[in-house]
């Protein structure tokens, strides 16, 4: 969002004027000052700690570890709840005014940006508290009427979830240009669940500020908050150390053969797409997406030399580079994230009718994850721009996968894989490979289906053997 359009900077424009009129208190009202204070400083407390603790998780790009749904909610929202609880609408507005006014900011237009959490972050807490006091749950906190202090709260939480998820499909269509269709996606399911949690905090907060105890044992409540959000940033810190790891390994190939520059990245993409349309789960998804990135990881075990040969491989030259597989399964053996997806980068190059390698394997004897590979590899490896020929046009290169499909590949990976198409496209970055050392073309390798070129070696498949 460096440069923001026109029409979403209006939107922000709109977005902050319409959270000063919520925050206006009404005239004749008396605001209560003294907890407005209280827990706004509470508030900006906890956010700046939280900013300050994850300062050190910061990747490249500049921006934070992930948060968990928009507007940055992390366990200052305990507090924002409370407040939405407790205060008036126009009282409790206020209160992650100073926090988010404060926070720092990483991308540019900083100011455009914190107006706009600000304003955000303003307006859900005003609705929250709006729906929870329309439906008298104030009374119900006073008082400690369970169950019915729960329904109120419930209904702020979806208030507060529903806010966000209009202001945020507002600004990814406008600033990002994403489409309505698209945008909308999740938005509102997404972060239900954790602020749910964080609601029910804040309502023991809130009940526990009316207790007898007072705000100073209210304030307990968010010590295991701040637990579970340290497990949370931990675990987003592995992620980004797995994420490190991997991009490690694919600029190591990158370097070495250029030749196929941005493939790994277009099959883990590709791979990923099959797995949504097979209805794997987010977990398998992810570790499918690493094992089409990471295929190719072995050619750091082939001679540079043969990877960049001019000409073609002698029979003991095309043995050496159908070792990669192999090569790839020993390097990533000890990363203990990757778990299926090794069994990937070892069979990737094995075919449903047992002529692939490197051990022959036929039908179901296949791992799902390297049929899915297979069929990723294939497509990318025909419809990727090279310097010696232009890319196939992608119904082309389908047409070729249906047509080896039961030979050569899993026909349910290769109708997954032509459903998701369908709908999604293929919009990949085209990318055409460096000319090679001493300007020299480099002869194309071999495009060898079993079922295209009679005589075709046995195991050679769509861009192999050097994949």
């Amino acid at each position: 969002m460096r440069s923001v359009p026109p029409w979403a900077r209006v939107y922000v424009v709109c977005t902050a004027l319409g959270a000063v009129s919520c925050a206006a208190p009404s005239p004749g009202t008396r605001a209560p000052w003294a907890a407005v204070a209280l827990f706004a400083a509470l508030c900006a407390a906890c956010e700046l700690l939280a900013a300050r603790r994850s300062a050190g998780e910061r990747r490249p790009d500049g921006t934070g570890a992930p948060a968990e749904g928009g507007a940055g909610l992390g366990w200052h929202t305990p507090v924002m709840l409370a407040a939405a609880f407790l205060l008036p609408p126009p009282a409790a507005a206020l209160v992650p005014l100073p926090g988010a006014l404060l926070a720092r900011v990483e991308q540019r237009p900083r100011g455009l940006r914190r107006t706009w959490r600000a304003a955000q972050l303003v307006l859900c807490t005003w609705a929250a508290s709006r729906v929870h006091w329309a439906l008298g749950g104030r009374d119900a906190v006073v008082t400690s009427d369970f169950p019915y202090a729960l329904v109120a709260a419930g209904a702020a939480v979806v208030a507060f979830c529903l806010v966000l998820a209009v202001l945020d499909g507002g600004i990814l269509v406008l600033a990002e240009r994403v489409p309505v269709r698209v945008a909308r996606r999740g938005l509102f399911l997404r972060p239900l669940a954790p602020v749910a949690v964080h609601g029910l905090a804040g309502l023991m907060m809130a009940v526990l500020w009316r207790s007898p105890y007072g705000p100073a044992a209210a304030l307990l409540v968010l010590l295991p908050m701040y637990v579970s959000w340290w497990a949370f940033a931990q675990y987003h810190r592995e992620r980004a150390a797995h994420r490190a790891t991997i991009r490690a390994l694919v600029q190591a190939v990158d370097i070495k053969d250029g030749y196929t520059r941005g493939h790994s990245e277009r099959v883990g993409r590709a791979s990923m797409m099959i797995a949504r349309e097979l209805g794997m789960d987010d977990e398998r998804a992810e570790a499918l997406r690493f094992a089409g990135i990471l295929h190719d990881v072995g050619k750091l075990g082939v001679p540079t030399r043969l990877l960049r040969k001019d000409g073609p491989l002698t029979p003991e030259e095309r043995r050496i580079i159908e070792l990669h597989p192999e090569y790839g399964h020993e390097m990533v053996r000890g990363i203990g994230f990757l778990e299926e997806a090794r069994s990937a980068i070892l069979h990737h190059h094995e075919r449903l009718d047992g002529s692939g390698y490197p051990y022959g394997l036929k039908g179901c004897r296949i791992p799902e994850f390297a049929r899915v590979v297979a069929v990723a590899d294939a497509f990318d490896a025909m419809t990727s721009t090279r310097s010696y020929r232009r890319a196939r046009p992608v119904a082309a290169a389908l047409a070729e996968l249906e047509r080896c499909a039961g030979t050569q590949f899993d026909p349910r990976m290769v109708q997954a894989f032509a459903r998701a198409l369908g709908r999604q496209g293929w919009h990949p970055a085209v990318t055409a490979d460096e000319p090679p050392p001493h300007g020299r073309p480099r002869l194309p390798a071999p495009y060898t289906p079993v079922a295209t070129e009679p005589g075709a070696r046995r195991g050679t498949a769509p861009g192999g053997p050097r994949p």
